[in-house]
């Protein structure tokens, strides 16, 4: 097993001398280049704010090379807490014996998924704990299919535990999107003691569940680390030199990072933690995230605090759950038996209105999965400047259908006014295509 090293600043290295090593690596970011480990090393360990502050900015301005002004939205559905890992910072783990168990029927999935489509969502991530006979590959071709078929749910991705090469290709080949699934802490010997049973404690089968996947046929993976199980300097960095190893074997790496941060969850058996992530420190990390791998989708989730969100929205967030609930049937019933508690509790149409009262565009865009655009093509348009153009044209196309559908009085006029500011800048016929969408076409897509 090969274990990561963590490079560090030598104490002999001077101010002046790092403020000048790091503008080197901000103008490398700044053209849109993969970071080297020493360089990734070199921000983890920088300190003093007046070079954060140089940091911060620079995130800000990689993310709007890329991906422009646009900030894409989706929702988790929780399928099932029914789970025989019995990881000790989780709910769901099979030790907690006042959990309240709940595996969704193909039907009670079908009503959460057309609800949360009743919002406005267009993409969902479907997320279940891992019971083989309970919630296996049969049981997620079934969910897929049902939902497709049946609601105007767009994308579905896929949050499971780790598959067979021959498992994959089933849940591919079902219309699954992204496949996500995270590492959780890349140190060994803290792995193995909050991973102490279930098919989890097998740290090489969870490691290299990617290459499993792509050979599969997944070209978009999303990848993360549970940010306070441990050192979070050692996490970001191995979770970087994981992803870099991916982009130099296939030609691509993770199509997003997630940056999930510990929360307290009811009955997890993990009292606390001495590696616990400030927010100031999470802001960094985010801003790693962003130069290290330029293209890459930035997640922040709900776990965080709403405040805190909105910062991160303007230095390097690219994509972001709302209105969330984390329990099988939340969002119908409000359930018990969470996997965590939520920091943001502000429903979907209120997000899009904070985005859009930020200057940015709120976006429900699921074109790039199902136009081709994915893996190595995808990072390709991405460092190109490309992806930018479509993404501008798609935020806007599906914010109209937004507020022509879902938006709620308070909220439509903000995004109306936004649509406007930026359909002015934009051309390419959008107004033609606006005046489409008011006709009722749907789906209206570059």
């Amino acid at each position: 097993m090969r274990f990561f090293c963590l490079h560090t600043i030598t104490k002999s290295s001077s101010a002046s001398a790092d403020k000048f090593l790091l503008r080197d690596i901000l103008a490398k970011s700044l053209n849109l280049q993969t970071l080297s480990l020493r360089e990734v090393s070199f921000l983890i360990n920088l300190s003093g704010k007046d070079l954060w502050d140089e940091v911060f900015d620079t995130s800000r301005r990689v993310k709007e090379k890329v991906y422009g002004k646009r900030i894409v939205l989706f929702a988790p559905l929780y399928l099932s807490n029914e789970c025989i890992n019995d990881c000790l910072y989780c709910g769901f783990r099979i030790g907690n014996k006042k959990a309240k168990r709940k595996n969704l029927s193909i039907e009670e999935a079908l009503e959460e998924a057309s609800l949360l489509a009743g919002r406005g969502y267009k993409r969902l991530l479907l997320v279940t704990s891992e019971h083989p006979k309970l919630s296996g590959i049969d049981y997620l071709e079934k969910i897929i299919s049902a939902i497709y078929e049946n609601t105007d749910i767009r994308i579905l991705h896929v949050n499971a535990a780790p598959m067979s090469v021959e498992d994959f290709k089933r849940l591919k080949a079902s219309g699954a999107g992204v496949y996500q699934c995270f590492q959780e802490t890349y140190h060994i010997p803290t792995y193995r003691t909050l991973h102490p049973s279930g098919p989890k404690s097998d740290y090489n089968w969870r490691l290299n569940v990617m290459d499993r996947a792509i050979e599969a046929g997944f070209e978009d993976i999303g990848m993360g680390v549970l940010l306070g199980l441990y050192d979070w300097k050692w996490d970001v960095w191995a979770l970087i030199a994981h992803s870099n190893r991916l982009l130099r074997k296939y030609g691509f790496g993770p199509h997003t990072l997630s940056a999930p941060r510990l929360q307290p969850a009811e009955g997890s058996g993990f009292t606390g933690s001495k590696y616990a992530v400030s927010d100031d420190d999470f802001k960094k990390i985010v801003a790693i995230y962003r130069l290290s791998l330029p293209y890459a989708g930035i997640v922040i989730t709900t776990r965080e605090p709403a405040k805190l969100r909105d910062e991160l929205f303007l230095t390097g967030a690219s994509q972001v759950s709302a209105g969330s609930r984390t329990s099988p049937l939340g969002y119908l019933n409000d359930s018990d038996t969470a996997q965590f508690e939520i920091g943001d509790k502000r429903s979907l149409d209120e997000v899009m209105g904070a985005i859009a009262n930020l200057g940015l565009v709120p976006s429900l865009c699921t074109a790039c999965y199902r136009e081709g655009r994915s893996g190595e093509k995808f990072r390709e348009l991405a460092e190109g400047q490309a992806i930018k153009n479509l993404c501008r044209q798609n935020a806007l196309l599906s914010l109209k259908e937004y507020v022509e559908d879902y938006a709620s009085d308070k909220v439509r006029e903000l995004l109306t006014k936004r649509l406007e500011e930026e359909a002015e800048k934009t051309g390419n016929g959008i107004f033609e295509k606006f005046k489409l969408i008011e006709q009722g076409k749907r789906d209206v897509h570059v």
